[in-house]
């Protein structure tokens, strides 16, 4: 018999593309990708109660409450739900990460309440919520109901809010309720694992990492002032937690704040989240400006005038008088119509209280250019390096000032971010990122340091050439440096290479020859035909490069008159060991065997290779890099003959056959 009505094929094809389309839509509204806001302009997100976005960017969740109020509530949230669970999985949840920096200005300081809360929950609206003590999360009948799924990290500023509370200064893990499952006094460890106190209303920059990992059931709250803008390695709350009974497949991120009779206002300054990955960095060189305390006080009422109060008033004035007008000399400097053509441009009253008036204890070091020293920007909190060159000559510095700007649009990871400048005078202050290892130099000669190994060595050279071969061919000019030296290697905490110190640099567009001018440098590290030239060309910086390579190496400076008279130039020390086949004899003796032979030959002959005499004959800075890859092959290389150049050098130099780019073995170019 026959069997009667449609295929079941189109009814196959409709249910696949619904379950496309489904998936599509899970997608788009799932919002799983990374988000970061390093100010909130133009970030749409859901702004209720007295939540607002200021001017310059802050996001605030609350306004200062009256005597005529009960509290404002204020909530911010992210404008699309976030995928947080697989409805496959049954008991678990997606990991999640977030990070962001926050700030409770109070009036009368350490007065303040109630909070704010880092919040995961079903809707983006909480109408039914309440100021005071309930965070603006839920009220007093719906307290801790399951029917809530609401997660959040509280940062509770009233003291005895919950059963649970400590004290008014602490963080919070809350379930459906105010009433925290886990609390801890707000405070942070440092890399001594030394517990330091945080205010929490103090007004300044605190940072927060929120951390929860969905397969072992944990998360991990860690907080810091911004003057550590590092992670700290120990969080304050490790809290083992499941959340897959309480998140939904598709839950809202975002804040909750609330007030009551006391006057507080919340500012979140940058938020980044991540769901299955670690959220986002934030630039803490873009945080908005907010306002900082202001305390009020009664005005005290005036004594009866008296000839006694009337002397007092006099000196008074006086004394403030001059405090002022010494304050004014201090902080005093002449803004040229002209600077105001170049950005980056710092008020010198903020670098004078970044460097504590420059004083002697926060100096990092001086140099033949200037002294350095350590600041924190009262802005944003950022550590930083202040160089002061004081040189007696405004001539050039309108040049001098265009080049410095210049460097400011540079961006690379082996190069010391110029965060800005500032001209008082004769005086010119370059303000960098700060490099909590210091310099190259103090490794490899300060008896004090740790010894550095020969992976950190050669991660340290591979960087700095990446960094020299953006600044010769990566830019939108072409950048000499001019003065490349160990002493102006740093590192950060991660003993990665960042070359810094661009005082002397010069800048040319690519394809022009460079104008001859004054010969600048470090003896040891000048190319030989810079005192015939003049010039200063990409060669000059190889060379000086070259001298990096064998100090490095060898852990010896350019030139040691303490050594013998073979010795004395560490150029032709090398030399003298590899023509006689024993080139690894010039490595470091403090490293013992420790290192990679195939490297340290390898870095030793490309140092050589770099300090020829001859500038056609040296390698540009692209061939450089790709040595130090591997990704070029140095065998063809072989020492031909030797050549002196007294009028130029006091030792001999070395000329190397420099095989043609066809006989090159390279893997790639």
């Amino acid at each position: 018999m026959a069997e009667t009505g449609r295929s079941p094929f189109p009814s196959t094809i409709f249910i696949i593309l619904h379950l496309l389309l489904s998936h599509l839509f899970v997608s788009a509204t799932s919002g799983g990708s990374p988000f970061v806001f390093n100010d909130f302009r133009g970030s749409n997100l859901t702004l209720t109660g007295s939540a607002i976005v200021t001017g310059p960017g802050a996001l605030r969740l609350t306004n200062n409450s009256n005597i005529l109020s009960s509290g404002y509530t204020g909530h911010a949230f992210y404008p699309m739900p976030l995928r947080f669970r697989d409805p496959s999985l049954v008991n678990r949840t997606f990991s999640f990460s977030s990070r962001f920096i926050f700030a409770i200005v109070s009036e009368m300081q350490n007065s303040g309440c109630c909070g704010f809360a880092f919040t995961v929950a079903p809707s983006s609206d909480l109408p039914t919520a309440v100021a005071g003590n309930f965070m603006g999360l839920v009220n007093k009948s719906t307290d801790g109901k399951p029917s809530n799924h609401i997660f959040a990290v509280e940062f509770d500023t009233l003291s005895g809010s919950s059963a649970n509370d400590p004290d008014g200064n602490h963080v919070g893990v809350d379930i459906n309720s105010v009433t925290s499952n886990f609390t801890e006094p707000a405070a942070y460890y440092t890399d001594e694992s030394t517990n330091q106190t945080i205010n929490l209303q103090s007004g300044e920059s605190l940072q927060a990492w929120i951390d929860y990992d969905g397969v072992s059931g944990l998360i991990n709250i860690t907080i810091a002032p911004l003057s550590h803008p590092l992670r700290p390695h120990r969080p304050l709350i490790s809290y083992p937690l499941n959340l897959s009974p309480l998140l939904q497949e598709f839950m809202y991120v975002g804040f909750s704040s609330s007030t009551k009779l006391l006057i507080s206002e919340h500012y979140i300054l940058a938020w980044s989240f991540a769901i299955n990955g670690e959220a986002p960095p934030l630039d803490l060189s873009k945080l908005p400006r907010y306002p900082k305390i202001k305390p009020t006080g009664k005005t005290s009422r005036l004594l009866p005038y008296t000839s006694t109060l009337a002397l007092f008033l006099v000196t008074t004035i006086a004394i403030a008088s001059y405090l002022l007008y010494r304050r004014w000399r201090l902080y005093s400097e002449s803004v040229e119509e002209w600077e105001l053509d170049y950005p980056h441009r710092f008020p010198y009253k903020e670098l004078y209280r970044a460097t504590k008036g420059f004083r002697e204890k926060e100096l990092l070091g001086r140099g033949g250019f200037g002294s350095v020293y350590k600041g924190v920007l009262p802005s944003s909190g950022l550590e930083v390096a202040v160089k002061k060159v004081t040189n007696g000559a405004t001539q050039g510095m309108r040049e001098f000032v265009a080049e410095i700007s210049s460097l400011g649009r540079m961006r690379h990871r082996n190069l010391v971010q110029l965060q800005g400048w500032c001209r008082r005078g004769e005086d010119l202050l370059l303000v960098y990122d700060f490099m909590v290892n210091g310099s190259l130099d103090t490794f490899l000669f300060n008896q004090q340091k740790v010894l550095l190994s020969w992976k950190e060595r050669f991660k340290i050279l591979k960087g700095i050439a990446s960094g020299l071969l953006y600044l010769h061919e990566g830019w939108e000019q072409v950048v000499v440096h001019r003065d490349i030296k160990a002493s102006n290697v740093l590192l950060d905490a991660d003993m990665n290479g960042k070359l810094s110190d661009f005082g002397l640099a010069k800048f040319y567009d690519h394809g022009s020859n460079p104008q001859t001018t004054r010969v600048v440098g470090t003896l040891g590290y000048m190319a030989p035909e810079l005192s015939q030239t003049g010039k200063a060309t990409t060669s000059a910086d190889v060379f000086s490069f070259g001298a990096l390579l064998l100090e490095v190496a060898c852990g010896r400076r350019p030139m040691d008159y303490k050594k013998s008279e073979e010795e004395v130039m560490v150029v032709d020390w090398v030399l003298m060991c590899w023509r006689r086949g024993r080139i690894l004899h010039a490595v470091d003796e403090r490293l013992g065997m420790n290192y990679v032979r195939e490297e340290a030959e390898l870095v030793l002959k490309l140092g050589i290779l770099c300090s020829q005499a001859a500038p056609e004959a040296r390698p540009s800075m692209m061939q450089v890099v790709q040595f130090l890859k591997r990704d070029a092959s140095m065998e063809d290389f072989v020492v031909e003959n030797l050549v002196m150049e007294s009028d130029c050098r006091s030792f001999e130099q070395v000329v190397l056959a420099y095989p043609s780019s066809d006989r090159l073995s390279l893997s790639s170019l």
